[in-house]
């Protein structure tokens, strides 16, 4: 794999999601694209990501569950509070879903879970968004919420940019169409000779 040097973190990803969302065929505003730009910049920092767990003699870093933020923006003692619970847990579900799909394989919690909990908390934005954040920020958060999915299937384009599929991925990539009706999933399979069949999602529907 050949490293190649970014002059600035912001720009590459602007040009990558820029890339991954025309071929991916989703259409989103440019103040989404830019929020959605910022996001990626942000968590590229590990510590804007994970917090740190002043539990115990050794103080680690992990990543919150996704209901306990959920918990924590339902009894957040103010608006302004509840607002940004819910906003970062619309964020890092997104950006979890995005670059480490993978990685929920055989777990317990696969990525519909986070596309659910960070779709809902982007609706919950729009619908309840105060005046003073304005028009435009709430006419962000209605989109990623009405476009969650295809947003998680472009930022998968993106971590996956270097990475070849193999016939191990068919099963997983057929779970994540199975799960979140993916169109790049569901292309993936094509293209490595699979069909998927209407019925396998209807089937789950019920």
């Amino acid at each position: 794999m050949t490293i190649q040097p970014v002059a600035s973190l912001k720009e590459f990803f602007r040009d990558a999601l820029h890339d991954a969302l025309s071929h991916q065929h989703v259409a989103v505003d440019d103040q989404t694209e830019h929020y959605v730009v910022n996001l990626l910049t942000l968590f590229s920092d590990a510590d804007a990501l994970y917090e740190r767990d002043t539990r115990g003699p050794a103080q680690r870093t992990r990543l919150k569950p996704l209901v306990v933020m959920l918990a924590e923006a339902l009894e957040a003692p103010t608006q302004e509070a509840r607002f940004r619970g819910l906003q970062r847990l619309g964020d890092v579900s997104l950006f979890i879903a995005g670059f480490f799909s993978a990685g929920f394989a055989r777990k317990l919690v696969d990525i519909d879970y986070h596309i659910a909990m960070g779709g809902r908390a982007y609706g919950t934005l729009a619908d309840h968004c105060p005046p003073a954040r304005g028009r435009t920020l709430r006419q962000v958060f209605a989109e990623l919420a009405t476009k969650f999915t295809p947003m998680v299937d472009a930022l998968n384009e993106i971590s996956e940019s270097s990475y070849q599929h193999s016939d191990k991925d068919r099963l997983r990539l057929y779970e994540l169409w199975v799960k979140t009706g993916s169109e790049r999933s569901r292309r993936l399979l094509r293209k490595l000779g699979l069909e998927p069949a209407p019925a396998a999602r209807s089937l789950l529907a019920h």
